[in-house]
């Protein structure tokens, strides 16, 4: 039998996820009576939430805001989602950094210790700005910390994997396979390092040394269900470079596992408004060049992928430099030119 304090907690969280609330429906999911539910209606009325009663057949209730901030309850889920946006508003570059580190103190200093313990573990990094639109993969809360925790405890971790880790595909996205890294048909548990947890283009990432391996490798968090207990303690390495799991992350998506930017970059003219092509010029610099032109400098992993990457853009392109692109476009035109002959002779 829940408490009345866990049963608040819980008639609180319910009002605040919709606007109108049948009584019924309340005394539902909550296993309560009607009754029960009025009374608890009144004590939170008592420590200043405006709850409007509703008319009709069903009769109901209604969260409105008070001109009064009333004492604000949260259950554990809400309090680690609510840590994980504070600390990614403070890597945001947003201008509320220092806004969201106080914030982040003063829920931290009002939480009980069995949640200030959970929120302490969960440190990751946050990599600003995924395209709009970007598909997010769903983590379960506990599932952060257990890894945040075993990167903060610098433990070994088991865990088994939906999947192979990534290598630095575009998007972190990898194929599944239900036996890598097992004898017959039983998947073995993954044994890694963990480094830092990256959160970056709508999905989580830990960065760990593979002990199978021997090599660095980046795992999707939602394809991880850890094992415990966790291993035993180790030295922590340096990734390659000396650089920080953001950059090796950005850098591993790219195709290179050491830091810095692009291998290719190149710099063109598009005949567009710069307006046009700054939504979808990525991690590109657009240069305002009136008269319907705008620079635009860009990276890829060869020049041919950053010749067909400006092919997206539906307007003429003038090639500034250097000579590498220019020569990619040549071997793209006659490269297209052949397969559309090919086609119509087919």
């Amino acid at each position: 039998m829940p408490t009345t304090t866990s049963r608040l907690l819980a008639l609180l969280s319910l009002l605040q996820a919709r606007r109108d609330w049948p009584g019924a429906l309340l005394a539902d999911r909550l296993s309560v009576s009607h009754r029960t539910v009025r009374r608890d209606i009144d004590r939170l009325r008592e420590m200043g939430y405006t709850i409007r009663a509703t008319m009709g057949p069903d009769g109901g209730y209604r969260l409105d805001a008070g001109t009064e901030l009333p004492p604000l309850l949260f259950d554990d889920d809400q309090v680690l989602a609510l840590a994980v946006a504070l600390a990614a508003a403070s890597q945001s570059g947003a201008g509320i950094e220092e806004a969201a580190v106080r914030a982040l103190t003063t829920v931290r200093q009002v939480l009980p210790s069995r949640l200030r313990h959970r929120l302490d573990s969960l440190a990751f990094t946050s990599i600003p700005a995924p395209p709009a639109g970007r598909p997010r993969s769903a983590v379960a809360p506990e599932v952060l910390v257990a890894l945040s925790a075993a990167v903060r405890a610098r433990e070994v971790l088991r865990f088994d994997y939906a999947g192979r880790p990534s290598a630095g595909t575009a998007d972190g996205d990898t194929e599944h396979d239900a036996t890598d890294g097992s004898h017959g048909s039983l998947p073995l548990p993954r044994r890694v390092e963990p480094h830092h947890l990256v959160t970056t283009l709508g999905r989580w990432y830990l960065v760990a040394w593979d002990l199978d391996t021997e090599d660095w490798r980046i795992f999707r968090a939602d394809r991880m269900s850890p094992r415990i207990p966790t291993g035993p303690r180790f030295a922590p390495r340096g990734l390659p470079g000396g650089i920080d799991a953001a950059e090796y992350v950005s850098s591993r998506f790219r195709g290179s596992d050491r830091g810095g930017g692009w291998p290719c970059v190149g710099r063109v003219v598009l005949h567009l408004p710069a307006a046009d092509v700054l939504p979808f010029a990525g991690d590109g610099v657009v240069e305002d060049l009136g008269a319907e032109r705008c620079g635009l400098e860009a990276g890829s992993w060869s020049w041919l992928a950053l010749a067909a990457s400006l092919n997206r853009f539906d307007a003429d392109i003038d090639v500034v430099h250097p000579p590498e692109l220019r020569q990619a476009f040549a071997r793209l035109a006659v490269r297209n030119a052949v397969t559309g002959g090919a086609q119509r002779n087919g």
